[in-house]
């Protein structure tokens, strides 16, 4: 190849983008930009993150602490899922709440399930270190993993918008405030 011809460099697109579809859930229990994504996957497991528009994303936002303890008697952490069928996982809609977020202003963000189905995971590692949501969000920052029931998989998307609906969401968010 010629020196006067660079090469394209095509970024490789990572783990998320290969086997994830991102689905979107905008305004929260009617929180604005309180903004939940879902990244599903082709056996339909979704993993819950933040969305890219979530305030806690925003620059100037400090994460003091992450708590999955919900009421006095529920707490996240006491999921204790067992075998094949998810024995002893507990069950979500979709607006359970799945953790609590504290920042340093004193503000608090509820993050929910968005979908229905089971709770199999939370992610701990957040909770010593919770700039890791801020850091990777669609990866090591994610807040919980959740698997539908298997009649429900396909019906996931139903009132979550695609990549480009969500950011025709945050198209007339900037324009409406600018």
């Amino acid at each position: 190849m010629a020196a006067d011809c660079p090469e394209a460099v095509v970024p490789v697109p990572g783990v998320t983008e290969r086997y994830f579809t991102r689905w979107y859930k905008p305004d929260v229990k009617a929180n604005p930009n309180e903004d939940h994504c879902i990244l599903q996957h082709s056996n339909r497991i979704c993993v819950i993150t933040l969305a890219d528009a979530h305030p806690l994303l925003q620059k100037g936002k400090q994460i003091e602490r992450v708590s999955y303890q919900i009421s006095a008697n529920c707490s996240r952490l006491q999921n204790k899922v067992s075998g094949k069928s998810k024995r002893g996982a507990q069950f979500l809609t979709e607006f359970a709440p799945l953790c609590r977020i504290f920042c340093s202003g004193g503000e608090e963000y509820t993050i929910y399930s968005c979908i229905r189905g089971r709770l199999i995971e939370v992610n701990e590692s957040i909770l010593d270190n919770p700039v890791l949501l801020q850091e990777k969000p669609f990866t090591e920052g994610y807040i919980a993993v959740v698997l539908p029931k298997f009649e429900e998989s396909k019906s996931i998307s139903q009132g979550l918008l695609t990549r480009k609906e969500y950011e025709e969401v945050l198209s007339k968010r900037f324009n409406s405030t600018s």
